[in-house]
């Protein structure tokens, strides 16, 4: 994958990110709202990369689809994904570290990532789910043309929470 925006670029992992990974990982939102995705060591994350590229070639693939993003410098921001669910429904999930956040990056990065990953997947709808208290991630969803479907109490990141469930239909 290679998509460019004005101010970003969204393409496949390399091992030699793994650095980047890993420090954008340590931060108290992902703590706190993705602990699945903190990789305390350099070592973890390029034990995640490499599983994640092997996804990349994998047709037949049920694993998630993610993918870096990087500024046009090369610094690796972030990432956005696509993982598939239950009923072979996929959903979108995405994060940028918090040194770059309130700048619109993550509502950019999903809105240049949606078009190209439900083409790729022939998908008409695709989901978002977030922790409610996440209020910056659902912005993000809502920005992007999500609508609400869901609030209420389900399971996020293996626990009971509150959560809201967003769908985007193709148009």
């Amino acid at each position: 994958m290679h998509i460019k925006t004005n101010r970003l670029i969204i393409t496949n992992f390399t091992l030699d990110m793994a650095q980047a990974v890993h420090q954008n990982s340590l931060d108290e939102d992902t703590r706190r709202f993705l602990p699945d995705e903190v990789f305390e060591t350099v070592d973890a994350a390029k034990e995640t990369i490499s599983y994640l590229m092997s996804q990349y070639e994998n047709s037949e693939s049920d694993g998630p689809l993610v993918y870096p993003v990087l500024l046009p410098n090369g610094t690796n921001i972030g990432y956005v994904q696509a993982v598939p669910t239950e009923n072979a429904a996929w959903e979108i999930g995405y994060h940028i570290a918090k040194q770059y956040t309130g700048k619109g990056y993550a509502t950019e990065a999903v809105t240049a990532f949606l078009p190209e990953i439900m083409k790729q997947l022939n998908l008409k709808t695709i989901y978002g789910i977030c922790d409610a208290e996440n209020i910056a991630s659902c912005k993000v969803l809502e920005k992007c043309g999500f609508k609400m479907e869901f609030e209420g109490q389900g399971v996020y990141q293996g626990k009971i929470r509150q959560i809201k469930k967003y769908i985007f239909k193709e148009r």
